[in-house]
């Protein structure tokens, strides 16, 4: 069996959970590292019991150049995604993998669909959310219409900054840059960078592009929240009540997330349908003491008078990460369009800035007007 040869640039923290899915595998051969600091990547050569022998770099083109890779994966800051993803385009990958948010602009984005469609890589944008396994489910049951149609989605992410993994000054610099982390004139740590997720959920959820944003920021010790986000669906199909939805970005500063195995952060969404009300408990801490408790299983649905339970998952992060990666690896060896491509990820690029520009404008943004 020929592995497929993967190369990853940015060994960062996010590292140790992007890996996962690679190892223990027999088709996929983890050949090159790169990181601008070698040393960083050594550390993670040893972390995981990679072969010591892979060669590391401190430039990724000089990796794309020497070394005859099938896939790539970019854990890059934000403004480095559009030159690394074309660049690899370039010497014509299989496959790239692109952490969140895909670029900064809806140009750049354009750019980096345009130079994968020319050589043939298929563009992914890596999205682990939707790859937990109790999120799969509640999915599942959405589009097999077991609450009815859809009507309203509201993603609340609870934000602490105690516990959880602890995260080097050097990480968090480049996110203090407004011109490193976009997200408008001020930078956007919260909806731009972690809201991404929630702006990604939004849509696959309901399967419906959004018609209209309009949001609130406040400000707290650098970050660009709390925030509200509410906005309309485009409704391409008929539907039995017109579909909206709302997010939440909100902050426990005082919360101790020490039982939170990665970032001190939560997520809870609330979905309401034709017939029946879905809770979707948990994301990134998923596995704690919130986890064990009887009132805050995976997935609850409401409806026909009854309330229903569904726990039995593997309640950890990780899963999500490996089930991503996995995912990903099929769709690089069998030719197939991942779950968020690059056109799909333009979507949500698209309602995520339409966001940020609500807030700097203070007024409703019509989606179509920004593209």
């Amino acid at each position: 069996m020929e592995k497929l040869k993967v190369g990853i640039i940015g060994t960062g923290v996010i590292f140790d959970l992007n890996i996962l899915g690679y190892l223990n595998r027999d088709d996929v051969q983890i050949t090159c590292l790169c990181n601008r600091t070698v040393e960083k990547a050594k550390q993670k050569i040893e972390k995981f019991n990679l072969d010591k022998n892979i060669p590391i770099y401190a430039d990724y083109k000089e990796m794309l150049e020497k070394e005859n890779l099938d896939l790539v994966e970019i854990l890059l800051p934000h403004h480095l995604h559009a030159d690394a993803t074309i660049y690899a385009a370039q010497k014509g990958l299989k496959g790239i993998s692109v952490q969140k948010p895909m670029a900064l602009t809806l140009e750049e984005a354009d750019k980096m669909i345009d130079a994968c469609k020319k050589s043939g890589s298929i563009l992914s944008i890596y999205e682990n959310f939707v790859f937990a396994p109790h999120i799969i489910k509640a999915k599942e049951l959405l589009d097999n219409d077991y609450i009815g149609d859809p009507s309203s989605i509201r993603i609340k992410t609870a934000l602490g900054n105690k516990g959880g993994w602890k995260i080097p000054e050097s990480a968090e610099l480049w996110r203090k840059d407004p011109k490193k982390i976009g997200g408008g004139q001020h930078g956007s740590p919260i909806l731009f960078d972690n809201g991404w997720h929630a702006f990604c959920l939004a849509i696959w959820f309901f399967n419906e592009e959004i018609e209209k944003v309009f949001a609130w920021t406040d400000k707290y010790q650098g970050l660009d929240a709390p925030a509200y986000v509410i906005f309309k669906y485009k409704q391409s199909k008929e539907h039995i009540v017109p579909q909206y939805g709302n997010m939440e970005f909100v902050l426990l500063p005082e919360m101790d997330f020490s039982d939170s195995k990665y970032y001190p952060v939560d997520e809870f969404i609330e979905i309401i349908a034709s017939r029946g009300i879905m809770k979707i408990n948990q994301g990134t801490s998923i596995g704690n003491k919130i986890s064990q408790s009887k009132i805050f299983p995976p997935i609850v649905i409401i409806r026909n008078g009854k309330v229903e339970t569904y726990k039995d998952f593997e309640k950890d992060w990780k899963f999500s990460f490996i089930n991503a990666t996995n995912y990903l690896i099929d769709a690089v060896k069998n030719n197939k369009d991942p779950i968020l491509s690059g056109t799909q990820a333009r979507s949500v690029l698209r309602f995520n800035l339409a966001a940020i520009k609500s807030v700097e404008q203070g007024t409703e943004i019509v989606i179509d007007e920004t593209n």
